[in-house]
């Protein structure tokens, strides 16, 4: 089971809780986001991904996260997003064991744990500060890639060298604009795909050259074929639609 609502975070962040009905196995598609997880009574991180991220579950296990909007993890964890591109990690390796384990003991009490864990980034935020521009900056650069434009065009119209572009998307996202644009565009089109647009029409609409060119990326990037992903037999087991939903206790 999967339920997940928009975070007070804003900025298209969101809270997720799953619970396994049986012991079983799924993939996490790259979505440009980073998360931070309440697990087993640990908490970790879940670097952006660059493949999709197999995972297993047991029977009953529980999890909660919070997804951060593309670009805006750095910000809260403190640390640029390529030191974690593909990784997972206890939160204990950014932040100190002991910070860890006081945080984790005021999970473990909290009623509400995807609130919980809000709270905790907002204090980040709060401690940082104004991040000087930096969200209007990964705003402008998701809305370029999502809109289709080149990394020349989009260096171009934030004032930048494309290598200075380049350097500052490894940073915020995880990797560079290219493939940025590639996740974003895999993640529009199966959402258009799961609304029941034809994949002929899904592939125009969402950027491809055609619907053979959406196979290949969804195939290389998801590792699995897109009629695999909608029939629900591999793929994401958390789809993206905001759900309302109460948190569990």
């Amino acid at each position: 089971m999967y339920r997940e609502r928009a975070s007070r975070l804003g900025d298209g962040a969101a809270v997720w809780h799953s619970r396994a009905d049986a012991t079983s196995s799924g993939r996490v598609l790259p979505d440009g986001c980073m998360d931070l997880l309440w697990r087993d009574g640990e908490l970790s991180v879940a670097g952006p991904d660059t493949r999709a991220h197999v995972w297993t579950v047991t029977d009953g296990q529980r999890c909660t996260g919070l997804r951060l909007a593309p670009g805006a993890g750095p910000h809260v964890l403190g640390v640029p997003a390529d030191q974690l591109t593909d990784r997972r990690v206890p939160l204990g390796a950014l932040w100190g064991d002991a910070r860890a384990r006081e945080l984790a003991e005021r999970l473990a009490a909290a009623p509400r744990p995807g609130e919980a864990l809000e709270a905790l980034a907002e204090e980040r935020l709060l401690r940082a500060g104004p991040p000087a521009g930096e969200g209007a900056w990964r705003r402008a650069v998701v809305e370029a890639t999502r809109a289709g434009r080149g990394v020349a065009e989009t260096a171009w119209r934030l004032g930048l060298s494309e290598r200075q572009l380049r350097r500052r998307s490894r940073a915020a996202f995880g990797y560079g604009p290219k493939t940025l644009a590639r996740v974003l565009r895999m993640q529009r089109a199966l959402v258009l795909a799961r609304e029941g647009t034809p994949l002929v029409a899904t592939a125009a609409l969402a950027g491809y050259a055609d619907q053979a060119h959406l196979a290949r990326e969804v195939r290389e990037l998801a590792g699995a074929p897109m009629s695999a992903l909608l029939a629900g037999r591999v793929g994401d087991p958390a789809p993206r639609e905001l759900v309302a939903a109460q948190e569990p206790a």
